[in-house]
């Protein structure tokens, strides 16, 4: 009888599933192509808002430059302190230093103020 089992039990090892193999070399190349693509632009990869993720912030030529709009920028037009004027007021900012997003501002489209901003 337990030789009648032996072909059972092997039948039965050749269905448990191999034991995973670290993907070591996927992991270190898939962290590795958005900081690569990211260096390409001129960036740099950076952990940024409340979760600290890792994003490529690029900074921009303009930056600094008086603007009254956005479309005169390569990122936003804004005014990063809290002396903005009011909401709909005539306006003139700053282009933004870089890509990253975050942060309290009021941006600046058409010479007129838009509601501040603050992004985490």
């Amino acid at each position: 009888m337990r030789l009648s089992l032996l072909p059972f039990i092997a039948v039965l090892a050749a269905c448990a599933p191999a034991p995973p193999t670290p993907p070591t070399a996927q992991v270190a190349t898939a962290a590795e192509a958005p900081a690569a693509a990211c260096a390409r632009r001129g960036g740099t990869m950076r952990p940024l808002g409340r979760l600290q993720t890792l994003q490529c912030v690029v900074r921009y030529g303009d930056a600094g430059r008086r603007c009254t709009s956005g479309d005169q920028c390569q990122g936003d037009c804004r005014i990063e302190d809290d002396t903005a004027p009011s909401e709909g007021q005539p306006a003139a900012g700053r282009c933004q230093a870089s890509s990253d997003r975050f942060g309290c501002y009021t941006r600046v489209e058409n010479g007129r103020a838009a509601p501040m901003l603050c992004v985490d």
